[in-house]
């Protein structure tokens, strides 16, 4: 597996070094961008979602067909806060949905159906019932439920104005107050992991490709092994793979790109069959959320709702 991977690498290197980046577009034919589509798709991504942002990386991988100071795309310390394995136990097993199933090595959606639960949220709740509305009482409350008094049980303030009921305010028997901040207890914060999500154009396979750096609950680097824990189980050990970022330093697990174009181009052909016409400036939109597929727990930002496209109508 290792010596496959190292096998091809070379090649895709090889063949990137030779070949010119393309120019042409196309994003309906075979759902890949050209250089210059895959910058204004990320320019609008950060236009629309502030806490991504172009990076330059480091000097000596830099591409010279990319804009220095657009070489790639990051949005750093996006919270996880559980495993995949937590979530896939509360959903149905045999419920994911099949985005690509060409040649058998398709696409998963690992959000399946809730399993049941048998709790009942309303038992604790009030009842409406019990609520007495009338023109002479607008709202009476409910003594025996939310722990209050008898309204005749109230204290009439007008009381305390009686000479009898003055506190004498001598400076000498008063205590001074003051407030005094204390730490607060470690056990009452959340930690989770947090991930750095860059996104890096793959000139071989001609689509963005996405790189996942991980930090533990003390921010202390992940191993990229580690990394696959947050990974849908359907593509741990198949479509994610740990190899050096493009412009970063050290090893990072990565969303291979092999079958990005396969599946875009899916996903434009079911929006061309609605009377959508794509546009490359949402491209990267509909990107992530096929990605979210694969990092279900990572919780970043590709907004939840945007315009797809034009009309074809």
């Amino acid at each position: 597996m290792v010596l496959s991977q190292k096998l091809h690498e070379a090649f895709k290197g090889t063949v990137e070094r030779i070949t010119a980046p393309r120019t042409v577009s196309a994003l309906k034919e075979k759902g890949v961008l050209s250089i210059t589509e895959f910058i204004v798709a990320g320019d609008n991504l950060v236009s629309k979602c502030p806490t991504w942002s172009w990076e330059s990386g480091e000097q000596s991988k830099m591409k010279s067909y990319l804009p220095p100071e657009k070489q790639f795309l990051i949005t750093r310390n996006v919270p996880c806060l559980r495993r995949v394995a937590s979530l896939e136990e509360e959903y149905e097993v045999g419920s994911e949905v099949l985005i690509d199933n060409e040649d058998n090595d398709g696409w998963l959606a690992t959000h399946g159906n809730p399993k049941e639960n048998n709790c009942d949220e309303d038992d604790n709740l009030p009842s409406m019932e019990t609520l007495e509305i009338s023109t002479k009482n607008p709202i009476q409350s409910i003594p025996s439920y939310f722990g209050g008094e008898e309204e005749e049980d109230i204290p009439d303030m007008a009381e305390y104005d009686e000479p009898d009921n003055l506190i004498e305010m001598d400076p000498a028997t008063l205590r001074s107050t003051y407030l005094v901040a204390q730490e607060p207890d470690d056990d009452n914060i959340l930690r989770t992991r947090t991930y750095d999500i860059s996104i890096t154009y793959d000139k071989y396979y001609q689509t963005p490709r996405v790189w996942l750096t991980g930090y533990d609950e003390s921010r202390m680097l992940l191993q990229p092994e580690l990394v696959l824990e947050d990974v849908s189980q359907d593509h741990a050990h198949k479509t994610v793979t740990i190899e050096d970022h493009h412009h970063l330093p050290g090893k990072h697990a990565s969303v291979h790109p092999c079958r990005h174009g396969a599946v875009m181009k899916k996903i434009i052909d079911v929006l061309m069959s609605h009377g959508v016409e794509p546009e490359v400036d949402k491209y990267l939109f509909l990107f992530l959320k096929f990605v979210a597929s694969v990092i279900p727990t990572i919780e970043y930002d590709y907004t939840l709702d945007f315009d797809l496209g034009r009309s074809s109508n």
